[in-house]
């Protein structure tokens, strides 16, 4: 990708940070792509700013997963190996699990359920209206994170949180129609029905279901396969 998917910034004294939020959009709205070299040099014309505030953005993106170092130091949009997004998705599933649990215990859970159906209509919006990639990405993810924030739990959302970055790469990354399928409002609804009946075991096991069907929809399994073959 060319620098010229990163508008300048206007300098400011949030500069530091503007930097490093361009560069984290650029990344997991697929304007960069896994693999893809990023040069100090040529990110910093194109922003308008220091190398050196390229540098410690790029270093706060590797925290966060998003940039490896490769050979010579040389930085790369991280990419991850089938086994590792598998890795992703269980524990996803199990952050997951237990912000269900939370939930269906709670005495707000119709409450929850409700506050979810109403972020599958956002999903659902997000089809009908064609809207890009990344809305639909952010309708699919929000949808998520809510589900983990109405868990109550504050050391289980932040954990999710860490992830969220790869995982808008890895679904970035996914070929087009089998990712719709796993994104879609129709895949989603049976989780909030699940705690909207109050069922926890079936809610575990249609929230695995899911999770089992968003590996196989992105081809993470399929490739998997030719990893190990």
């Amino acid at each position: 990708m060319s620098g010229q998917a990163l508008s300048s910034l206007t300098r400011s004294k949030t500069l530091r940070e503007r930097a490093l939020v361009a560069l984290r959009t650029a990344i997991t709205t697929g304007q960069y792509r896994p693999g893809d070299h990023l040069g100090e040099v040529e990110i910093a014309e194109h922003l308008s700013v220091s190398r050196g505030t390229v540098r410690e953005a790029l270093r706060h993106l590797q925290q966060e997963g998003l940039v490896t170092a490769g050979a010579r130091g040389m930085l790369r949009v991280s990419h991850l190996t089938p086994t590792e997004v598998r890795e992703l998705f269980q524990v996803r599933e199990a952050l997951e699990g237990l912000a269900v649990a939370q939930i269906i215990a709670s005495p707000r859970r119709q409450e929850a359920a409700e506050a979810l159906r109403q972020a599958l209509e956002k999903l659902h919006d997000a089809f009908e209206s064609d809207a890009d990639l990344a809305a639909k990405v952010e309708a699919d993810l929000g949808f998520h994170l809510l589900l983990c924030e109405l868990s109550g739990n504050s050391i289980l959302l932040k954990t999710w949180r860490q992830l969220e970055g790869p995982m808008r790469v890895v679904i970035m990354s996914a070929a087009g129609e089998r990712r719709d399928v796993a994104m879609s409002a129709t895949s989603h609804a049976p989780i909030a029905d699940a705690i909207a009946s109050g069922e926890a075991a079936a809610a575990q096991e249609i929230l695995h279901a899911h999770m089992a069907s968003a590996i196989e929809q992105l081809g993470i399994e399929h490739e998997g396969t030719r990893e190990t073959a």
